[in-house]
């Protein structure tokens, strides 16, 4: 894997793009189609769970919806209504990336804790990649209020990915990454969008949820930011 270096976009990005890199037989049929049988089988398979963390969220803040959803996207130019199980009080701020509140404990629900913590708040967005609208594995689409990263992958031509579930930033650091370094990792992939390295990427991510690495609640602290 490629190391990943702080420096500032390049003034010649625009001859970078991935959207000017030759497109594959895989990357026209078979991911999508690499998708869409693992997230039907996925929906089947998680179907009792999706009962039975409904029934949860309800008996533990009956108040709000089950599923949360969030307009999101890789760039400003495509975006959607990610789904998510609700694991936040009807009191947080809706268009801020957890990571990004102050103090996101105090809008985390008691069941909520749980959900994050198995990263089974995430399931629903087996419903996205089932009618399209993202892959397992691809940048990670972010809140609009994330700018720094959307414009900068605007200016890399990763308008053209679809977004994934998780990806190669997302096992290379995840929240502790600058906007800088997702888009390098992001670019990194969008030159080899294969199926071995998707396989590869979706293993990483199983290894990485059960380790629960790199997962950042609230404000980074201040020598992440730099």
């Amino acid at each position: 894997m490629l190391k990943v270096h702080t420096e500032k976009m390049p003034a010649n990005a625009g001859s970078m793009t991935a959207e000017q890199s030759s497109t594959t037989l895989y990357q026209r049929f078979g991911k999508r189609s690499f998708d869409t049988i693992l997230s039907l089988a996925g929906l089947i398979v998680a179907s009792p769970l999706f009962l039975v963390t409904a029934v949860c969220i309800k008996l533990d803040d009956p108040k709000g919806p089950i599923l949360f959803k969030q307009q999101r996207g890789v760039t400003n130019n495509k975006t959607f209504n990610i789904y998510k199980f609700r694991t936040m009080s009807q009191e947080a701020p809706h268009n801020m990336a957890s990571r990004n509140l102050a103090s996101a404990d105090d809008y985390i629900t008691p069941v909520g804790k749980f959900l994050r913590k198995k990263s089974i708040d995430e399931l629903p967005q087996l419903l996205n990649i089932f009618l399209g609208q993202m892959a397992f594995i691809g940048p990670r689409p972010v809140t609009l209020s994330e700018q720094d990263l959307l414009k900068l992958r605007e200016a890399y031509g990763l308008g053209n990915i679809k977004g994934g579930v998780s990806g190669l930033a997302q096992i290379s650091g995840r929240d502790k990454l600058l906007p800088n370094e997702k888009v390098k990792y992001d670019s990194e992939y969008a030159e080899k969008i294969t199926f071995k390295n998707d396989v590869k990427l979706v293993i990483g991510t199983v290894i990485s949820v059960l380790k629960r690495e790199d997962i950042v609640e609230g404000k980074l602290k201040k020598n992440t930011e730099k």
